[in-house]
């Protein structure tokens, strides 16, 4: 297999790279050309010819579905599109079938999306156990500990958002199905950085929007639910493009699609899908594996360029447990201030839980992680002379 050029891919599709040195992809990435110029020719195709063209735009929702599908080792029938993460995590929770009295384990450090739809079950008798972290890492005794025989899922992050621990999915899924607990996965910060395949890995529920490591847009993502459980979970938000014979109705026929689609009440976020369908293009071309290989090696860069600088790498430091996230701190700096002080660099990072949270993307570079590296020693107090390039 020919070496991937990823300077060309840098130059043909981020311009973003002419401006920032972009660090913050975990927070909201940069959509690439193509996923731009997809929602444009969309765009200028729906004032021109309306909907006229609609089976056109509709096929590559249709290949996004299929594409999908592949990069999480699914079938395309178990896939749902979404408006985002919230959206995906509240069908299964507001659609389980739950019983008073039941409970469902969630780690305490999760995003508030995989925690309040499920302490919104409170006044449907359902309990949420919620798992301290220890070290910044989330431990399987802890989990299994708080199980009981009411435990019907354990809803958790593959990368926990603020930390960038790398949860065990295949130790917990095996956990799950010993005690009969449904796995329910926050997917977004860890799809793309690992390869996910949910033949291998027992994950029921899956949920993620684009607007991260998969470069799509904003508002647009999916859902994914194994095959067992669509007949299962009770469908939410349903309306006519829930039913098989949603662009042909006749007259009234509640049917409901056979597939994950059911969750698909109305119509689609057009122009969001269709930049996502065109980000898909790019990492179907690059590959899943070699896509997760090369976020990872530039979070390793990235490492070893806040080191340099002066500052902590903090959070899970073995190999099995991180991720593309990485958190950094400094005795005396204040995140939010770091934050702005790389912003006046022209180097955009974010903070989250008192930290620096960095992370890179497969055509960030050796001028980025200079640009980071120097705005980093600015921060701590140092002088404004250029650093290495790592």
């Amino acid at each position: 297999m020919a070496a991937i050029d990823w300077g060309a891919i840098r130059a043909a599709e981020f311009p973003v790279a002419d401006a920032w040195a972009y660090f913050d992809h975990a927070a909201v990435a940069p959509i690439p050309n193509r996923a731009a110029l997809a929602i444009a020719r969309w765009a200028g195709n729906q004032a021109v010819n309306g909907a006229t063209e609609w089976p056109v735009w509709g096929g590559r929702i249709g290949t996004l579905r299929e594409d999908l599908a592949t990069w999480i080792g699914a079938e395309p029938a178990e896939i749902a599109f979404v408006a985002n993460t919230t959206h995906g995590i509240g069908l299964v929770a507001e659609g389980f079938p739950w019983r008073p009295g039941d409970n469902v384990v969630v780690p305490a450090d999760e995003y508030p999306s995989n925690v309040y739809p499920w302490m919104n079950l409170t006044d449907r008798g359902v309990e949420t156990r919620l798992v301290p972290s220890r070290d910044d890492r989330i431990l399987i005794d802890d989990v299994r500990d708080a199980m009981d025989d009411r435990t019907r899922v354990l809803a958790v992050s593959h990368v926990e958002f603020a930390t960038g621990f790398r949860n065990d999915l295949d130790a917990l899924g095996t956990l799950c199905r010993e005690r009969g607990v449904a796995l329910c996965l926050d997917a977004i910060q860890g799809v793309g950085p690992f390869v996910l395949d949910v033949k291998k890995t027992p994950v029921d529920f899956a949920a993620a929007d684009s607007h991260k490591w998969l470069l799509g847009p904003e508002g647009a993502g999916f859902l994914y639910v194994r095959r067992e459980w669509i007949e299962r979970l009770r469908p939410i938000g349903v309306g006519w493009n829930s039913v098989v014979g949603s662009f042909a109705a006749g007259g009234l026929d509640f049917t409901l699609k056979p597939d994950a689609r059911r969750w698909e009440g109305g119509s689609w976020n057009m122009p969001g899908l269709q930049g996502f369908a065109a980000s898909m293009t790019l990492l179907r071309e690059i590959g899943r594996e070699a896509f997760s290989a090369r976020l990872l090696e530039r979070a390793d860069a990235v490492r070893e360029t806040v080191a340099a600088a002066g500052w902590r790498v903090v959070g899970p430091s073995a190999p099995h447990e991180r991720s593309a996230i990485v958190t950094a701190a400094a005795d005396g700096v204040d995140p939010d201030a770091a934050v702005g002080i790389l912003r006046s660099r022209r180097v955009v990072a974010s903070r989250r839980r008192g930290r620096l949270r960095l992370s890179p993307h497969v055509y960030t570079d050796s001028s980025d992680l200079l640009r980071l590296h120097d705005a980093l020693v600015v921060a701590l107090g140092g002088d404004d002379a250029p650093g290495k390039v790592l």
